[in-house]
């Protein structure tokens, strides 16, 4: 694993793109902070800018560097994402045309080691074209994806997985509402 995270990391901090597993679904990935990197994310899945993207921390001290309001929400044992309203932080092309940004605190070892060592949020979207399933399994990932990413990361690529996260939004007045 350490060997994926030191690869992996290396082509983050130089703003590129990794396919890697995450909590959920494998994901395309760069740093949350670089436009370019979340331009070429876009341009890779085929995705319009006005559908913003997930992001990931690795802990609730990093959550706290890009909100200033975390409501005490019940969230069950299965990954849960959560759109934050006046958030900071992060590129601006990442963000919902509303200006919020749903963010996950990663529970899976690895992700949570590559966002420690890189010291900032990464994006997590499916590894997918947009309109398109998302792929349960690595096996079903498109040429086209592995072939745009800079670095595909060589863990659990015969696990399968069912499910993308769930996602909460907390409004302003702190009500909170299921999408997904």
């Amino acid at each position: 694993m350490e060997y994926e995270i030191t690869n992996a990391l290396k082509v983050l901090q130089n703003g590129g793109i990794i396919l890697y597993p995450t909590d959920t679904i494998w994901g395309l990935g760069c740093d949350a902070t670089n436009k370019d990197a979340i331009q070429k994310i876009y341009t890779i899945k085929q995705r319009e800018e006005s559908k913003a993207l997930i992001s990931l921390v690795s802990s609730a001290e990093m959550l706290q560097k890009h909100t200033n309001y975390i409501p005490k929400i019940n969230i069950s044992d299965h990954p849960t994402t959560v759109i934050y309203q006046n958030v900071k932080g992060f590129a601006n092309n990442l963000l919902a045309e509303d200006g919020t940004a749903a963010i996950r605190i990663v529970q899976d070892e690895f992700c949570k080691k590559l966002i420690q060592a890189l010291g900032k949020a990464i994006v997590s979207t499916s590894a997918n074209i947009s309109g398109e399933e998302s792929p349960k399994q690595f096996s079903e990932i498109s040429y086209h994806i592995k072939n745009n990413a800079d670095y595909i990361v060589n863990l659990r690529q015969t696990e399968r997985r069912e499910n993308p996260s769930a996602i909460i939004k907390i409004e302003e007045d702190g009500t909170t509402t299921k999408l997904r």
